[in-house]
Formats: C-alpha cells, sequence, structure tokens
C-alpha cells in the first residue's frame, strides 16, 4: 500500500518537459556539447565548448545505473561552488540563461544537473533517483574539480529541495544551503496534514533538522503552488538559520525577477566566503558548550524518582525530592522498606513498636502476641482483635 501511494506522489512531484529542451551530441574529439532542440534567442542559447572554455558538459553514471547530464560553468573569480537542483518542471536547456546570471553576479562555479528521466539523461524520475543523482554529482565535484564540502553550497528549488536536504544532510562541513520555493514534505503540498506518513516523500521536515551549516530560506508570499509556511516551516527548524527572504506578491516560479532576490543572495555568498575556519570551530565549540549543558540538566532531572517534576521538599539524605527509596514515607526498623505492609504502615508504639498500641503493653516479638500488663493475652497477628482482660 506504502509503495502504491508513493508511486502516486511521484507522479505529482515530477513533471519533466516533453520534449526536452536540449541533447548532448559526441564531437570528434570526445567532448560533449549541448544543442538547443527549441528555436531559443541567441543569448539564451547553450554555446558549444569551441565558443566558452568554461563551459563543460557531463555524463554522469549513477549508482542506479542512470547516467544523468550535469552542466558545470567556470568562473575565474569563484571561491566557492553552487550544486543547484532545479524545480519538477524545467531542464538544463531552460536554466542555462539563469546559470549563467548566477555564476557572474554571485561569482561562484556552478553545477546544475538533470534528473534521471528529465532532458537528456536517462531512467525514470523518482525519489530514490534524484538521492542517487546528486550523490553522484556530488562525487562528480570531488574527484574530477577537486571540490569540497566546505567550498560548497547546495541550492534546491521547490523539488530540488528534497535531494538538496538528503545531501546537506550527510554533510556536516558544508558550507551552506539555499532553499528556494522549498517544500516541507510531498504530501504536506497536496493536503494539510499535521503528521508524517511512511508513503509521503521528501520528508524534509525531518531532514532540516539534521542540516549543520546555515540554511538561507527564499520564499514568495503568494506562492500557489507551495505555500509559503512551508519556507516559514523549515526556516523555524534549521539549527543554523540565516535571515530569510520573504518576496512579497512573489509567485512559484518568478522569484528570480526580483531585484531582492539577487541582492539578497549576493549578502549570503559574501558572508559565506567570509565564513574562516576559525569562526567555523568557534561556532562548533559553542555548539557543544550548549550540548553539554542540556546533556547536564538532563542528567540532574532523570537523577529524580519521576520524569515529571514535582514541588516537594528534598530528601535530606540522598537530597532527592520525592524519593521513593528512602524518604516519601517512614521506613520500617525492621525490614528497612517503605510502607511495609506487615510491620510500619501505622504508627508504632513508642514503647513495644506494635502498630495500633492503645495503652501499656508488652510485645513477643517472635509469636506478634500483644498483652497488656495485667495480663490479658489478645489474638496474635497484625488484624487480631483485642481480647478482654
Amino acid at each position: 500500500m506504502g509503495c502504491m501511494f508513493s508511486h502516486l506522489a511521484a507522479k505529482f512531484a515530477f513533471f519533466p518537459p516533453s520534449p526536452a529542451t536540449y541533447g548532448v551530441k559526441k564531437r570528434e574529439d570526445g567532448k560533449l556539447t549541448a544543442v538547443s532542440t527549441t528555436a531559443a534567442p541567441p543569448s539564451m542559447a547553450i554555446p558549444s565548448p569551441d565558443d566558452d572554455n568554461s563551459f563543460d558538459v557531463l555524463m554522469i553514471d549513477t549508482k542506479l545505473g542512470n547516467q544523468i547530464v550535469a552542466f558545470y560553468l567556470r568562473n575565474p573569480y569563484a571561491r566557492l561552488t553552487l550544486l543547484y537542483s532545479h524545480g519538477n518542471a524545467a531542464d538544463l536547456g531552460q536554466l542555462y540563461d539563469l546559470f549563467v546570471q548566477l555564476k557572474v553576479n554571485l561569482r561562484v562555479n556552478l553545477m546544475g544537473y538533470d534528473y534521471s528521466g528529465y532532458g537528456a539523461s536517462t531512467g525514470k524520475p523518482s525519489e530514490s533517483n534524484t538521492y542517487a543523482d546528486i550523490e553522484a554529482v556530488y562525487e562528480c565535484l570531488q574527484t574530477q574539480y577537486g571540490v569540497s564540502q566546505e567550498d560548497l553550497i547546495l541550492y534546491g528549488q521547490s523539488v530540488g529541495s528534497g535531494p538538496t536536504l538528503h545531501l546537506a544532510a550527510k554533510l556536516p562541513r558544508l558550507r551552506g544551503v539555499v532553499l528556494h520555493s522549498a517544500i516541507l514534505s510531498g504530501l504536506r503540498v497536496l493536503c494539510h496534514v499535521k503528521f508524517t506518513f511512511c508513503f509521503d516523500i521528501y520528508k524534509n521536515i525531518n531532514k532540516i533538522r539534521k542540516v549543520k551549516c546555515p540554511v538561507l530560506v527564499i520564499h514568495g508570499t503568494e506562492d500557489d503552488v507551495v505555500n509559503w509556511l512551508h519556507g516559514d516551516g523549515l526556516w523555524k527548524m534549521a539549527k543554523d538559520p540565516y535571515e530569510p527572504l520573504w518576496i512579497k506578491g512573489g509567485g512559484h516560479c518568478n522569484l528570480e525577477l526580483y531585484p531582492d532576490y539577487i541582492r539578497h543572495l549576493c549578502k549570503f555568498i559574501q558572508e559565506m566566503e567570509n565564513v574562516t575556519t576559525e569562526i567555523r570551530l568557534k561556532k562548533i565549540r559553542q555548539t557543544l558548550r550548549l550540548h553539554k549543558r542540556s546533556s547536564s540538566a538532563s542528567s540532574a532531572t532523570s537523577s529524580t524518582c519521576c520524569k515529571i517534576k514535582r514541588w516537594r521538599p528534598k530528601c535530606p539524605k540522598c537530597s532527592i525530592p520525592k524519593c521513593g527509596t528512602c524518604c516519601w514515607r517512614p521506613k520500617c526498623p525492621e525490614c528497612l522498606r517503605p510502607s511495609c505492609g506487615n510491620c510500619c504502615w501505622r504508627p508504632k508504639c513508642p514503647k513495644c513498636s506494635c502498630p495500633k498500641c492503645s495503652g501499656p503493653c508488652c510485645c513477643c516479638i517472635t509469636c506478634f502476641q500483644w498483652r497488656w500488663c495485667g495480663g490479658g493475652e489478645h489474638s496474635s497477628g497484625m488484624n487480631g482483635k483485642q481480647g478482654n482482660s
């Protein structure tokens, strides 16, 4: 049943452009080139490697057996690399012009890729495939371009927030994360639910808590596809939230047209560039101190008898409130048990240590027979009644 719902949710989540807006060809020298299959203006046309040496077209193998297409754009002045995961209804051919603008304005190297089943990538789109796709692209950045996680910023738009947070949760030294019109989960986009079901897809609401780097959230207030509350919820749950950007009047697919979009992104990138190793270590130390304080506080509460704190006087012996071992009731001097039902559940006689003693008496401890001083014998046992003297 869960697989059926997951398959149904995937149908609502993925809308690859059909036909693809570009194709990939191999030249005689073995290099790959991307060719537009639509009538695009010259300014938006994908260049060939002869025209632009800072642009690479890659075919990357994933662990699930698919081959995905990736575009890598170099900036000679870049200090950081941006790994871009796009939305559910676009491919690389439509995004190339945006990639160029981000590369220039943000002064970063940029790697964009198509999910399995998108563009010229093989396979079918699914949640598990997108996770394998972004892991393969990250491995390519490491091995082929020498990019470490300390110099990497992950960018996820809409559905792309799913693979972005999947990878971010696994990289503790990541430089930063950008969530653009992100989702709390796939099912929460379709209906307002308060619980996470097993058949839900892209459970970002659980993964955002595992991200240790700064998180920038960008969302339009008039987004009619993914409600603004998704972005607000992710921002509030982030461990290291950066100043968010709520674009007033912005929708789901037009935030790049607002001047505040690129301005706020530039500010975020510049601050991430200035985050030195010393500053990062300082943040880690502060986090460790807070963790120690919280753990010590939790250990102090765990030493009480109950997890629920109650206002009760402390035990003078063990300093634990409402200690069930030694101080919540008087101890039996014979068996050392609190509230012993055999000998101490009622007040004792200060002379003979017998319960319910109404006068001067003597007591046989061995047989528990009570005798009056006048010689009268009473019935034995705790519940025995007094006889006539």
